[in-house]
């Protein structure tokens, strides 16, 4: 899969998650209630945070796990592991590409007190996916729980 992974074109300003599913990137600040904000569809990803090349700092991307009854590229975080590669391509078209080093499930519960920590923009320049999942509760939470892969440059 590797060999493949690297073969295959990646479109300018997308991203290539583990398993080799894509997403277009568009750029999205936090909103003044301080949310993570969130794409328009399953074939987005929210970026916010660092730029990608950038030397601190997190650049993080925000995907749907579903969306309308279709299952979308970032569902693939929960099948994630160490060691998977990403890659993003950006507005330019030169890639960056990182080693998954962290995997972390979170509840929605806990995640404003883990958010400085994996999401702050202090420490080495790595890129954090997130995407929802584990049991739907609904109402304003929607998922349970966050999945959150953390990559370093590679």
């Amino acid at each position: 899969m590797t060999d493949l992974f690297r073969l295959t074109k990646l479109e300018p300003g997308s991203v290539r998650l583990p398993l080799g599913g894509t997403a277009r990137v568009i750029r999205r600040e936090i909103g003044g209630d301080g949310m993570l904000p969130l794409p328009d569809g399953i074939g987005d990803a929210a970026w916010w945070g660092s730029a990608l090349s950038a030397g601190t700092g997190a650049a993080v991307l925000a995907g749907h796990v579903n969306w309308r009854g279709e299952v979308g590229p970032f569902a693939e975080l929960w099948r994630a592991g160490h060691g998977g590669r990403v890659e993003v391509a950006d507005e330019h078209g030169r890639y960056r590409r990182y080693r998954i080093i962290e995997v972390h499930t979170v509840a929605k519960a806990d995640l404003p007190r883990r958010a400085p920590d994996l999401f702050g923009q202090h420490g080495p320049h790595r890129i954090v996916l997130v995407t929802c999942g584990g049991r739907w509760v609904g109402g304003p939470l929607g998922y349970e729980a966050n999945r959150i892969v953390v990559g370093y440059p590679d």
